[in-house]
């Protein structure tokens, strides 16, 4: 085969990052503004209007959590097993959550009493921030490690719970996936709203989340730089070694997540780009470009996103409990061929899943008005 397996190793690490950066430039501002609906519309017209922004790309938006998924499962079997069983119940807060998406955007309208649509309201609010809070948490908690082990036969056994994912760390961390998400979906309605008071809220909010954003990103990178976290490799390496953690050791390191950054500076336009992503939605909210604004949000997202792939790679899940069972892309991916055979039908189906949604995202593109919502019976 023309690609050895450290290559397929990287090349799916990589891959990982794009799913998780698809998922956060699509569904993302789905989320946000989900979490935005209850402020930034004060009438039903008003809610109305935030709703069918992201009423007809929802749906197809949350099929890159799906595909994340399915994707670890299929690549790196051993992270899919230990994070899906040991966060499981974060994981079910998150799935319990994203149910009520649907249910209240297909219900929230059938009955006109406000008091039910009120509650849809909250509830799909609850289902845009819940899980951008806990997709943010899952994040902080893998740099600092998750509490598990690998005995001799590689069964996992994992020594946490729901409310000890909620360290102080942690919580920055989701605070700071919230406020990104926010800024992504204020972004989002600043396209998709046409001018007038719900769109000035959105922009107003919007503002909020960029600084926000930037003050958490700083603060977490301070909390990195000097809160004694990190892992390092113990010894040499094979990195086209077959896939067994016991052949590959780790230790804990404080500062170790700077390692990279130090060994290639290239890295650094990660971390560049996630300050520079609010900075430049800012401007744009100032300026009323609305194009600037949403662009900014999703560099924000990508440098966001990828400072913290860069600064762990080649770790994926570190382990606190026992740093030498921690899992790394030299030591958890499935084999040679699976790899190579995934990678195939990627290149050959990715870019149509990506023409399919240009496509539709160009077709059911334009400004909700007020007019739609009041008399287009197709609007939810």
């Amino acid at each position: 085969m023309p690609l050895d397996y450290e290559t397929l190793r990287i090349i799916w690490w990589a891959l990982m990052g794009v799913l998780l950066i698809g998922f956060a430039l699509t569904d993302g501002f789905d989320l946000g503004a989900a979490a935005l609906l209850p402020f930034v519309g004060r009438s039903d017209e008003e809610r109305r209007m935030v709703i069918n922004t992201i009423g007809a790309t929802w749906e197809g938006n949350q099929v890159w959590f799906i595909l994340g998924g399915g994707a670890i499962f299929a690549a790196w079997p051993l992270v899919y097993a230990i994070s899906f069983s040991g966060f499981y119940l974060a994981m079910f807060l998150v799935l319990a959550a994203l149910i009520l998406r649907p249910v209240g955007f297909k219900y929230r309208s059938k009955h006109n009493d406000p008091k039910w649509r009120s509650r849809w309201d909250w509830a799909l609010f609850v289902g845009g921030f819940v899980p951008a809070l806990v997709f943010g948490v899952a994040v902080g908690n893998v740099l600092l490690g998750a509490p598990f082990r690998l005995d001799g036969d590689l069964r996992s056994f994992y020594d946490g719970g729901l409310l000890g994912l909620f360290t102080p760390f942690s919580l920055l961390t989701g605070l700071l996936s919230v406020a990104m998400l926010v800024l992504h979906g204020a972004g989002w309605l600043s396209l998709k709203l046409e001018a007038g008071p719900v769109l000035d809220r959105a922009r107003t909010y919007g503002r909020i989340a960029a600084l926000l954003a930037i003050i958490l990103f700083l603060a977490g990178g301070a909390f990195v730089a000097w809160g004694g976290m990190g892992y390092r490799l113990d010894g040499l390496v094979d990195a086209n070694g077959p896939s067994n953690p016991h052949l590959v050791s780790a230790v804990a390191a404080p500062g170790a997540w700077l390692d990279n950054f130090a060994a290639h500076p290239w890295m650094l336009a990660a971390p560049a780009l996630g300050l520079i992503g609010p900075v430049l939605a800012m401007l744009g909210i100032t300026a009323r470009r609305d194009l600037l604004v949403f662009a900014g949000s999703s560099l924000a997202n990508i440098g966001i996103i990828s400072t913290v792939g860069l600064s762990m790679f080649p770790f994926i899940l570190p382990s606190s409990m026992d740093p030498a069972s921690s899992l790394t892309a030299w030591n958890a991916s499935s084999s040679h061929l699976t790899l190579f055979i995934m990678l195939i039908v990627t290149v050959i189906f990715l870019p149509m899943v990506l023409a399919y949604t240009s496509w539709a995202y160009r077709v059911m593109f334009g400004r909700v008005t007020t007019e739609q919502v009041r008399f287009n019976p197709d609007y939810y």
